[in-house]
């Protein structure tokens, strides 16, 4: 299960983050950067993870001309990183998968973001639901050669049925039970994230902002386990 925990370091220094990763110890090996530690010299903090053997999944959301994009992943690639994740749009995912050929790199196609449920997609402009544009994303990423999803939790048996075996899904938006939702609209406990599907838990704030993130992160290993 340790390599299907991703602890993300949502935290705005490298003194916090390094502060938890030296927490943690050996209960956790693969770690997320996002903006908020990217912007904080989180790409060098990245790479001294992967130096240090853990495992990196850089949150960097990727959407931009398919040259653009094609060159960020080349670079992301060699810096040892486990997985990327690009928005899922179809020019965008076939220009990522083309430069991360012949890598370890696993690319995510983000579909409908956690914080967004129909309403939200209405707003932006979307007529689909929040489920049928994930469940779209999902067949245009498995269609383009991507190595997996990242999806609400709930959507993971649906979207699993469309990218089959071969792809990850990767859910963040898991909250252990009697934890806050913060800003999150679609969750899912650990436990019920696993019994459902998802290859890998993205888990942040239940841990990093635990009074004890040690003993936090191994009830949630211990509840995937069990499930």
């Amino acid at each position: 299960m340790r390599d299907r925990l991703i602890v993300g370091l949502d935290v705005p220094t490298l003194t916090e983050a390094d502060r938890i990763v030296a927490t943690l110890g050996d209960t956790v090996s693969f770690y997320k950067i996002g903006h908020q530690l990217a912007f904080a010299g989180g790409l060098g903090f990245a790479r001294e993870l992967t130096g240090a053997g853990k495992k990196v999944f850089l949150d960097m959301k990727l959407l931009d001309i398919d040259n653009t994009v094609a060159k960020g992943v080349e670079n992301i690639a060699r810096m040892g990183m486990s997985m990327l994740t690009i928005h899922a749009y179809p020019k965008a995912m076939r220009a990522a998968v083309e430069a991360a050929r012949g890598s370890g790199l696993t690319l995510l196609g983000v579909t409908v973001l956690t914080s967004m449920d129909d309403a939200d997609l209405k707003e932006a402009g979307y007529a689909a639901s929040a489920r049928d544009l994930v469940l779209k994303r999902a067949a245009q990423a498995r269609d383009a050669g991507m190595g997996g999803i990242v999806c609400a939790p709930t959507e993971v048996a649906e979207v699993s049925a469309v990218t089959g075996a071969g792809m990850a899904v990767v859910t963040p938006g898991i909250r252990p039970a009697g934890s806050e939702r913060g800003d999150q609209k679609r969750i899912m406990t650990p436990a019920d994230a696993i019994r459902a599907g998802s290859t890998h838990l993205v888990v942040a704030r239940p841990v990093v902002a635990a009074e004890d993130p040690k003993a936090a992160a191994q009830a949630i290993l211990d509840e995937m386990a069990a499930a």
